[in-house]
């Protein structure tokens, strides 16, 4: 496939350098793709690799995008979305977060390369799960 040839030429023209937030961003670009593929076990060691960068370099919303692929892909991470334990799959935590940032459904959507009625979806899902009825309530939600 092209891409994964570019995505390792990338990789593979980023190693020698100094730039490591482009080096965990491709990496995160990367095992997204592979997940996305089907190639769990492919994708787990870019993630954890974009997780691992992100975090160390202080990154925390590129690190929570990679700690959230890397769950989808089948590994827990240590942390989790405060008092939502395990009642949110990976995407309605997504979802739920960026709705409750102000995000309409057609943003997070286009962000998430998905369509509104799949995000429709989701944030009827996550309101159930979540005991809330409106978008107003869904950070109070979060954090507890």
């Amino acid at each position: 496939m092209r891409a994964e040839y570019l995505f390792q030429q990338a990789t593979a023209l980023l190693a020698p350098t100094p730039l490591r937030t482009e080096r965990a961003h491709t990496a995160l670009l990367y095992g997204e793709w592979l997940r996305r593929q089907r190639r769990k076990r492919d994708a787990r060691t870019q993630l954890r690799e974009a997780h691992e960068s992100f975090t160390s370099m202080g990154a925390l919303a590129f690190a929570e995008r990679a700690r959230l692929e890397l769950r989808a892909a089948g590994e827990e991470t240590r942390t989790g979305a405060a008092g939502t334990g395990n009642r949110l799959t990976p995407q309605e935590s997504r979802i739920v977060r960026m709705a409750a940032h102000g995000a309409t459904n057609q943003e997070i959507a286009t962000n998430l390369f998905i369509s509104a009625s799949t995000v429709e979806y989701h944030l009827a899902k996550a309101f159930r799960k979540l005991g809330v009825t409106s978008r107003r309530h869904l950070a109070a939600a979060l954090e507890h």
